[in-house]
């Protein structure tokens, strides 16, 4: 079985699309899957969640539950599903729910600051 492993990211953390801040946080969670790159989940309260449309758009990961996903509305464009959260994850991935995802790109950063 994939481990899981979920702990405070150190520092703070900021998450940008078309050059607009979209989430700044000092309680950011750095999840970690197996042999994946690690992923930062910020808390919901640290997002302009004004930006994010919630989409039909699922998936379900055997060591965290279904995903739920959002697309991101910028001025000049729309990042589909770019974040995406747990509503209800596993007990593995518990510290997890009611934080959200972002797949960083060419138009989306996620960094410490």
């Amino acid at each position: 079985m994939t481990k899981i492993t979920i702990r405070n990211a150190a520092g703070t953390w900021t998450v940008r699309a078309g050059g607009a801040v979209l989430a700044e946080s000092t309680n950011a969670l750095e999840l970690t899957e197996g042999e994946y790159p690690p992923v930062i989940y910020f808390p919901r309260g640290d997002i302009a969640m004004a930006f994010l449309d919630a989409t039909d758009h699922k998936t379900t990961c055997p060591h965290k539950g279904e995903a739920s996903y959002f697309s991101i509305v910028t001025k000049s464009q729309t990042l589909d599903n770019a974040a995406w959260s747990y509503e209800a994850p596993t007990e593995a991935a518990a510290r997890i729910k009611d934080h959200l995802a972002f797949a960083p790109g060419d138009y989306l950063t996620v960094e410490e600051i």
